[in-house]
């Protein structure tokens, strides 16, 4: 029976893809991609050539009849993000929504996700975290971060590098200067960094210098022990 599958892609290094994910993409009927030029130029360097798709924020509820149509025909469909696993702060809940209330299997690969190395390379609790996502960029922005004030678990969000500098501002008027943090960008690839400190040390150092790449902040959870430490910022 046909069905959808979910293939994470590498979001830096194109070593990171998996053997199963170069199968599936090879044996699909049609490839729905984030931005087609991005993943032309994965498929190129996997040497695969398949028929694609744009799928996106911005057409995912228009075409999304037309895609079950497509699977319930026969179709084997592959969907990927520009980087990451899809669905993860990108397009696919819509799909996968819709394939299982219409009974079509949903096969999910494990594989890259910018999150779990960035919370890993911080330092601070893994067992229990809550995952944000990108906040809301106007409305809503600052209730979301007042909600998270005393979360106990760690907490992981996305950010752009052109907000990164009030982002930081934001979470430091809310939780405190001197609550800890992690500043992780261009994860995998060749000038990856992760920062770590108080969120006024991150602040300062940010400051300091032109923030590229995909970024990944990562906050101490709330403890009342801690609210008066510092510690200074570590590379």
């Amino acid at each position: 029976m046909s069905k959808l599958y979910i293939v994470p892609t590498p979001i830096g290094n194109l070593e990171d893809i998996t053997l199963r994910a170069i199968r599936v993409l090879k044996e699909c009927d049609l490839i729905l991609a984030e931005d087609t030029r991005n993943t032309i130029h994965l498929l190129k360097h996997l040497q695969i050539d398949k028929p694609l798709k744009s799928y996106h924020q911005h057409n995912e509820h228009k075409i999304l009849e037309e895609l079950i149509t497509l699977i319930q025909q026969g179709k084997n469909i592959a969907l990927v993000s520009d980087a990451g696993t899809p669905a993860i702060s990108d397009p696919g809940f819509l799909l996968v929504r819709a394939c299982i209330e219409t009974n079509i299997p949903v096969e999910t690969l494990p594989g890259a996700t910018a999150f779990v190395p960035a919370l890993i390379n911080s330092g601070f609790p893994c067992d229990s975290f809550i995952f944000i996502g990108f906040l809301p960029v106007k409305k809503g922005r600052s209730t979301k971060i007042k909600s998270l004030q005393e979360e106990t678990k760690t907490i992981i969000l996305y950010e752009s590098p052109y907000r990164l500098i009030k982002t930081l501002e934001e979470l430091k008027n809310s939780f405190g200067e001197n609550r800890k943090a992690s500043v992780s960008r261009e994860l995998t690839k060749m000038f990856e960094e992760t920062k770590r400190g108080t969120l006024q040390e991150l602040i300062t150092y940010f400051s300091l210098k032109t923030v590229k790449g995909e970024i990944v902040i990562v906050v101490e959870g709330f403890n009342h022990k801690q609210q008066n430490g510092t510690k200074t910022a570590e590379a």
